[in-house]
């Protein structure tokens, strides 16, 4: 007969995994990491619409851009949902989203466009800060008492 104690540590984790004990840090780089996600998906979308009204371009893709994004996109907006109900694993994909999308913002900013380039950077270093949080850490440790 299995007991609690013979249980792995990580299946009790996510057993014991409680959103209403989630700290506000995760909770805003879950809703900075969705809203990341929803715009790669809405560009995905909004290539395709292109592509079938006769758009062609020259130099890449567009179906296999909108294919890209939406991979992509959809990958970064399950972790940041996962983050919002509370699920350890979320905050991987999160930081992968953000520390990958610190380049992008420098590239768009060499590239003439800060109007684009400086909010995207301010939303990532913002999303990281939250991930590394002392109760993020402490969260993702297992304690989870809630954050006063």
């Amino acid at each position: 007969m299995s007991t609690e104690k013979d249980r792995p540590e990580q299946d009790r984790l996510e057993i014991d995994v409680d959103p209403s004990v989630t700290p506000t840090q995760i909770k805003v780089a879950g809703a900075v990491t969705t809203v990341e996600g929803l715009v790669g998906v809405a560009v995905a979308v909004i290539l395709v619409i292109r592509g079938l009204a006769g758009h062609e371009e020259t130099a890449i893709s567009g179906y296999g851009t909108a294919i890209w994004f939406g991979i992509i996109g959809g990958g970064v907006l399950v972790g940041g949902v996962a983050l919002l109900a509370g699920r350890r694993w979320g905050r991987s994909i999160a930081m992968v989203a953000q520390i990958l999308l610190l380049p992008v913002a420098y590239y768009l900013y060499t590239s003439g466009w800060p109007v684009f380039s400086v909010p995207l950077a301010l939303a990532a270093i913002a999303g990281l800060v939250m991930l590394f949080s002392p109760a993020a850490v402490r969260w993702l440790a297992g304690d989870l008492e809630p954050d006063h």
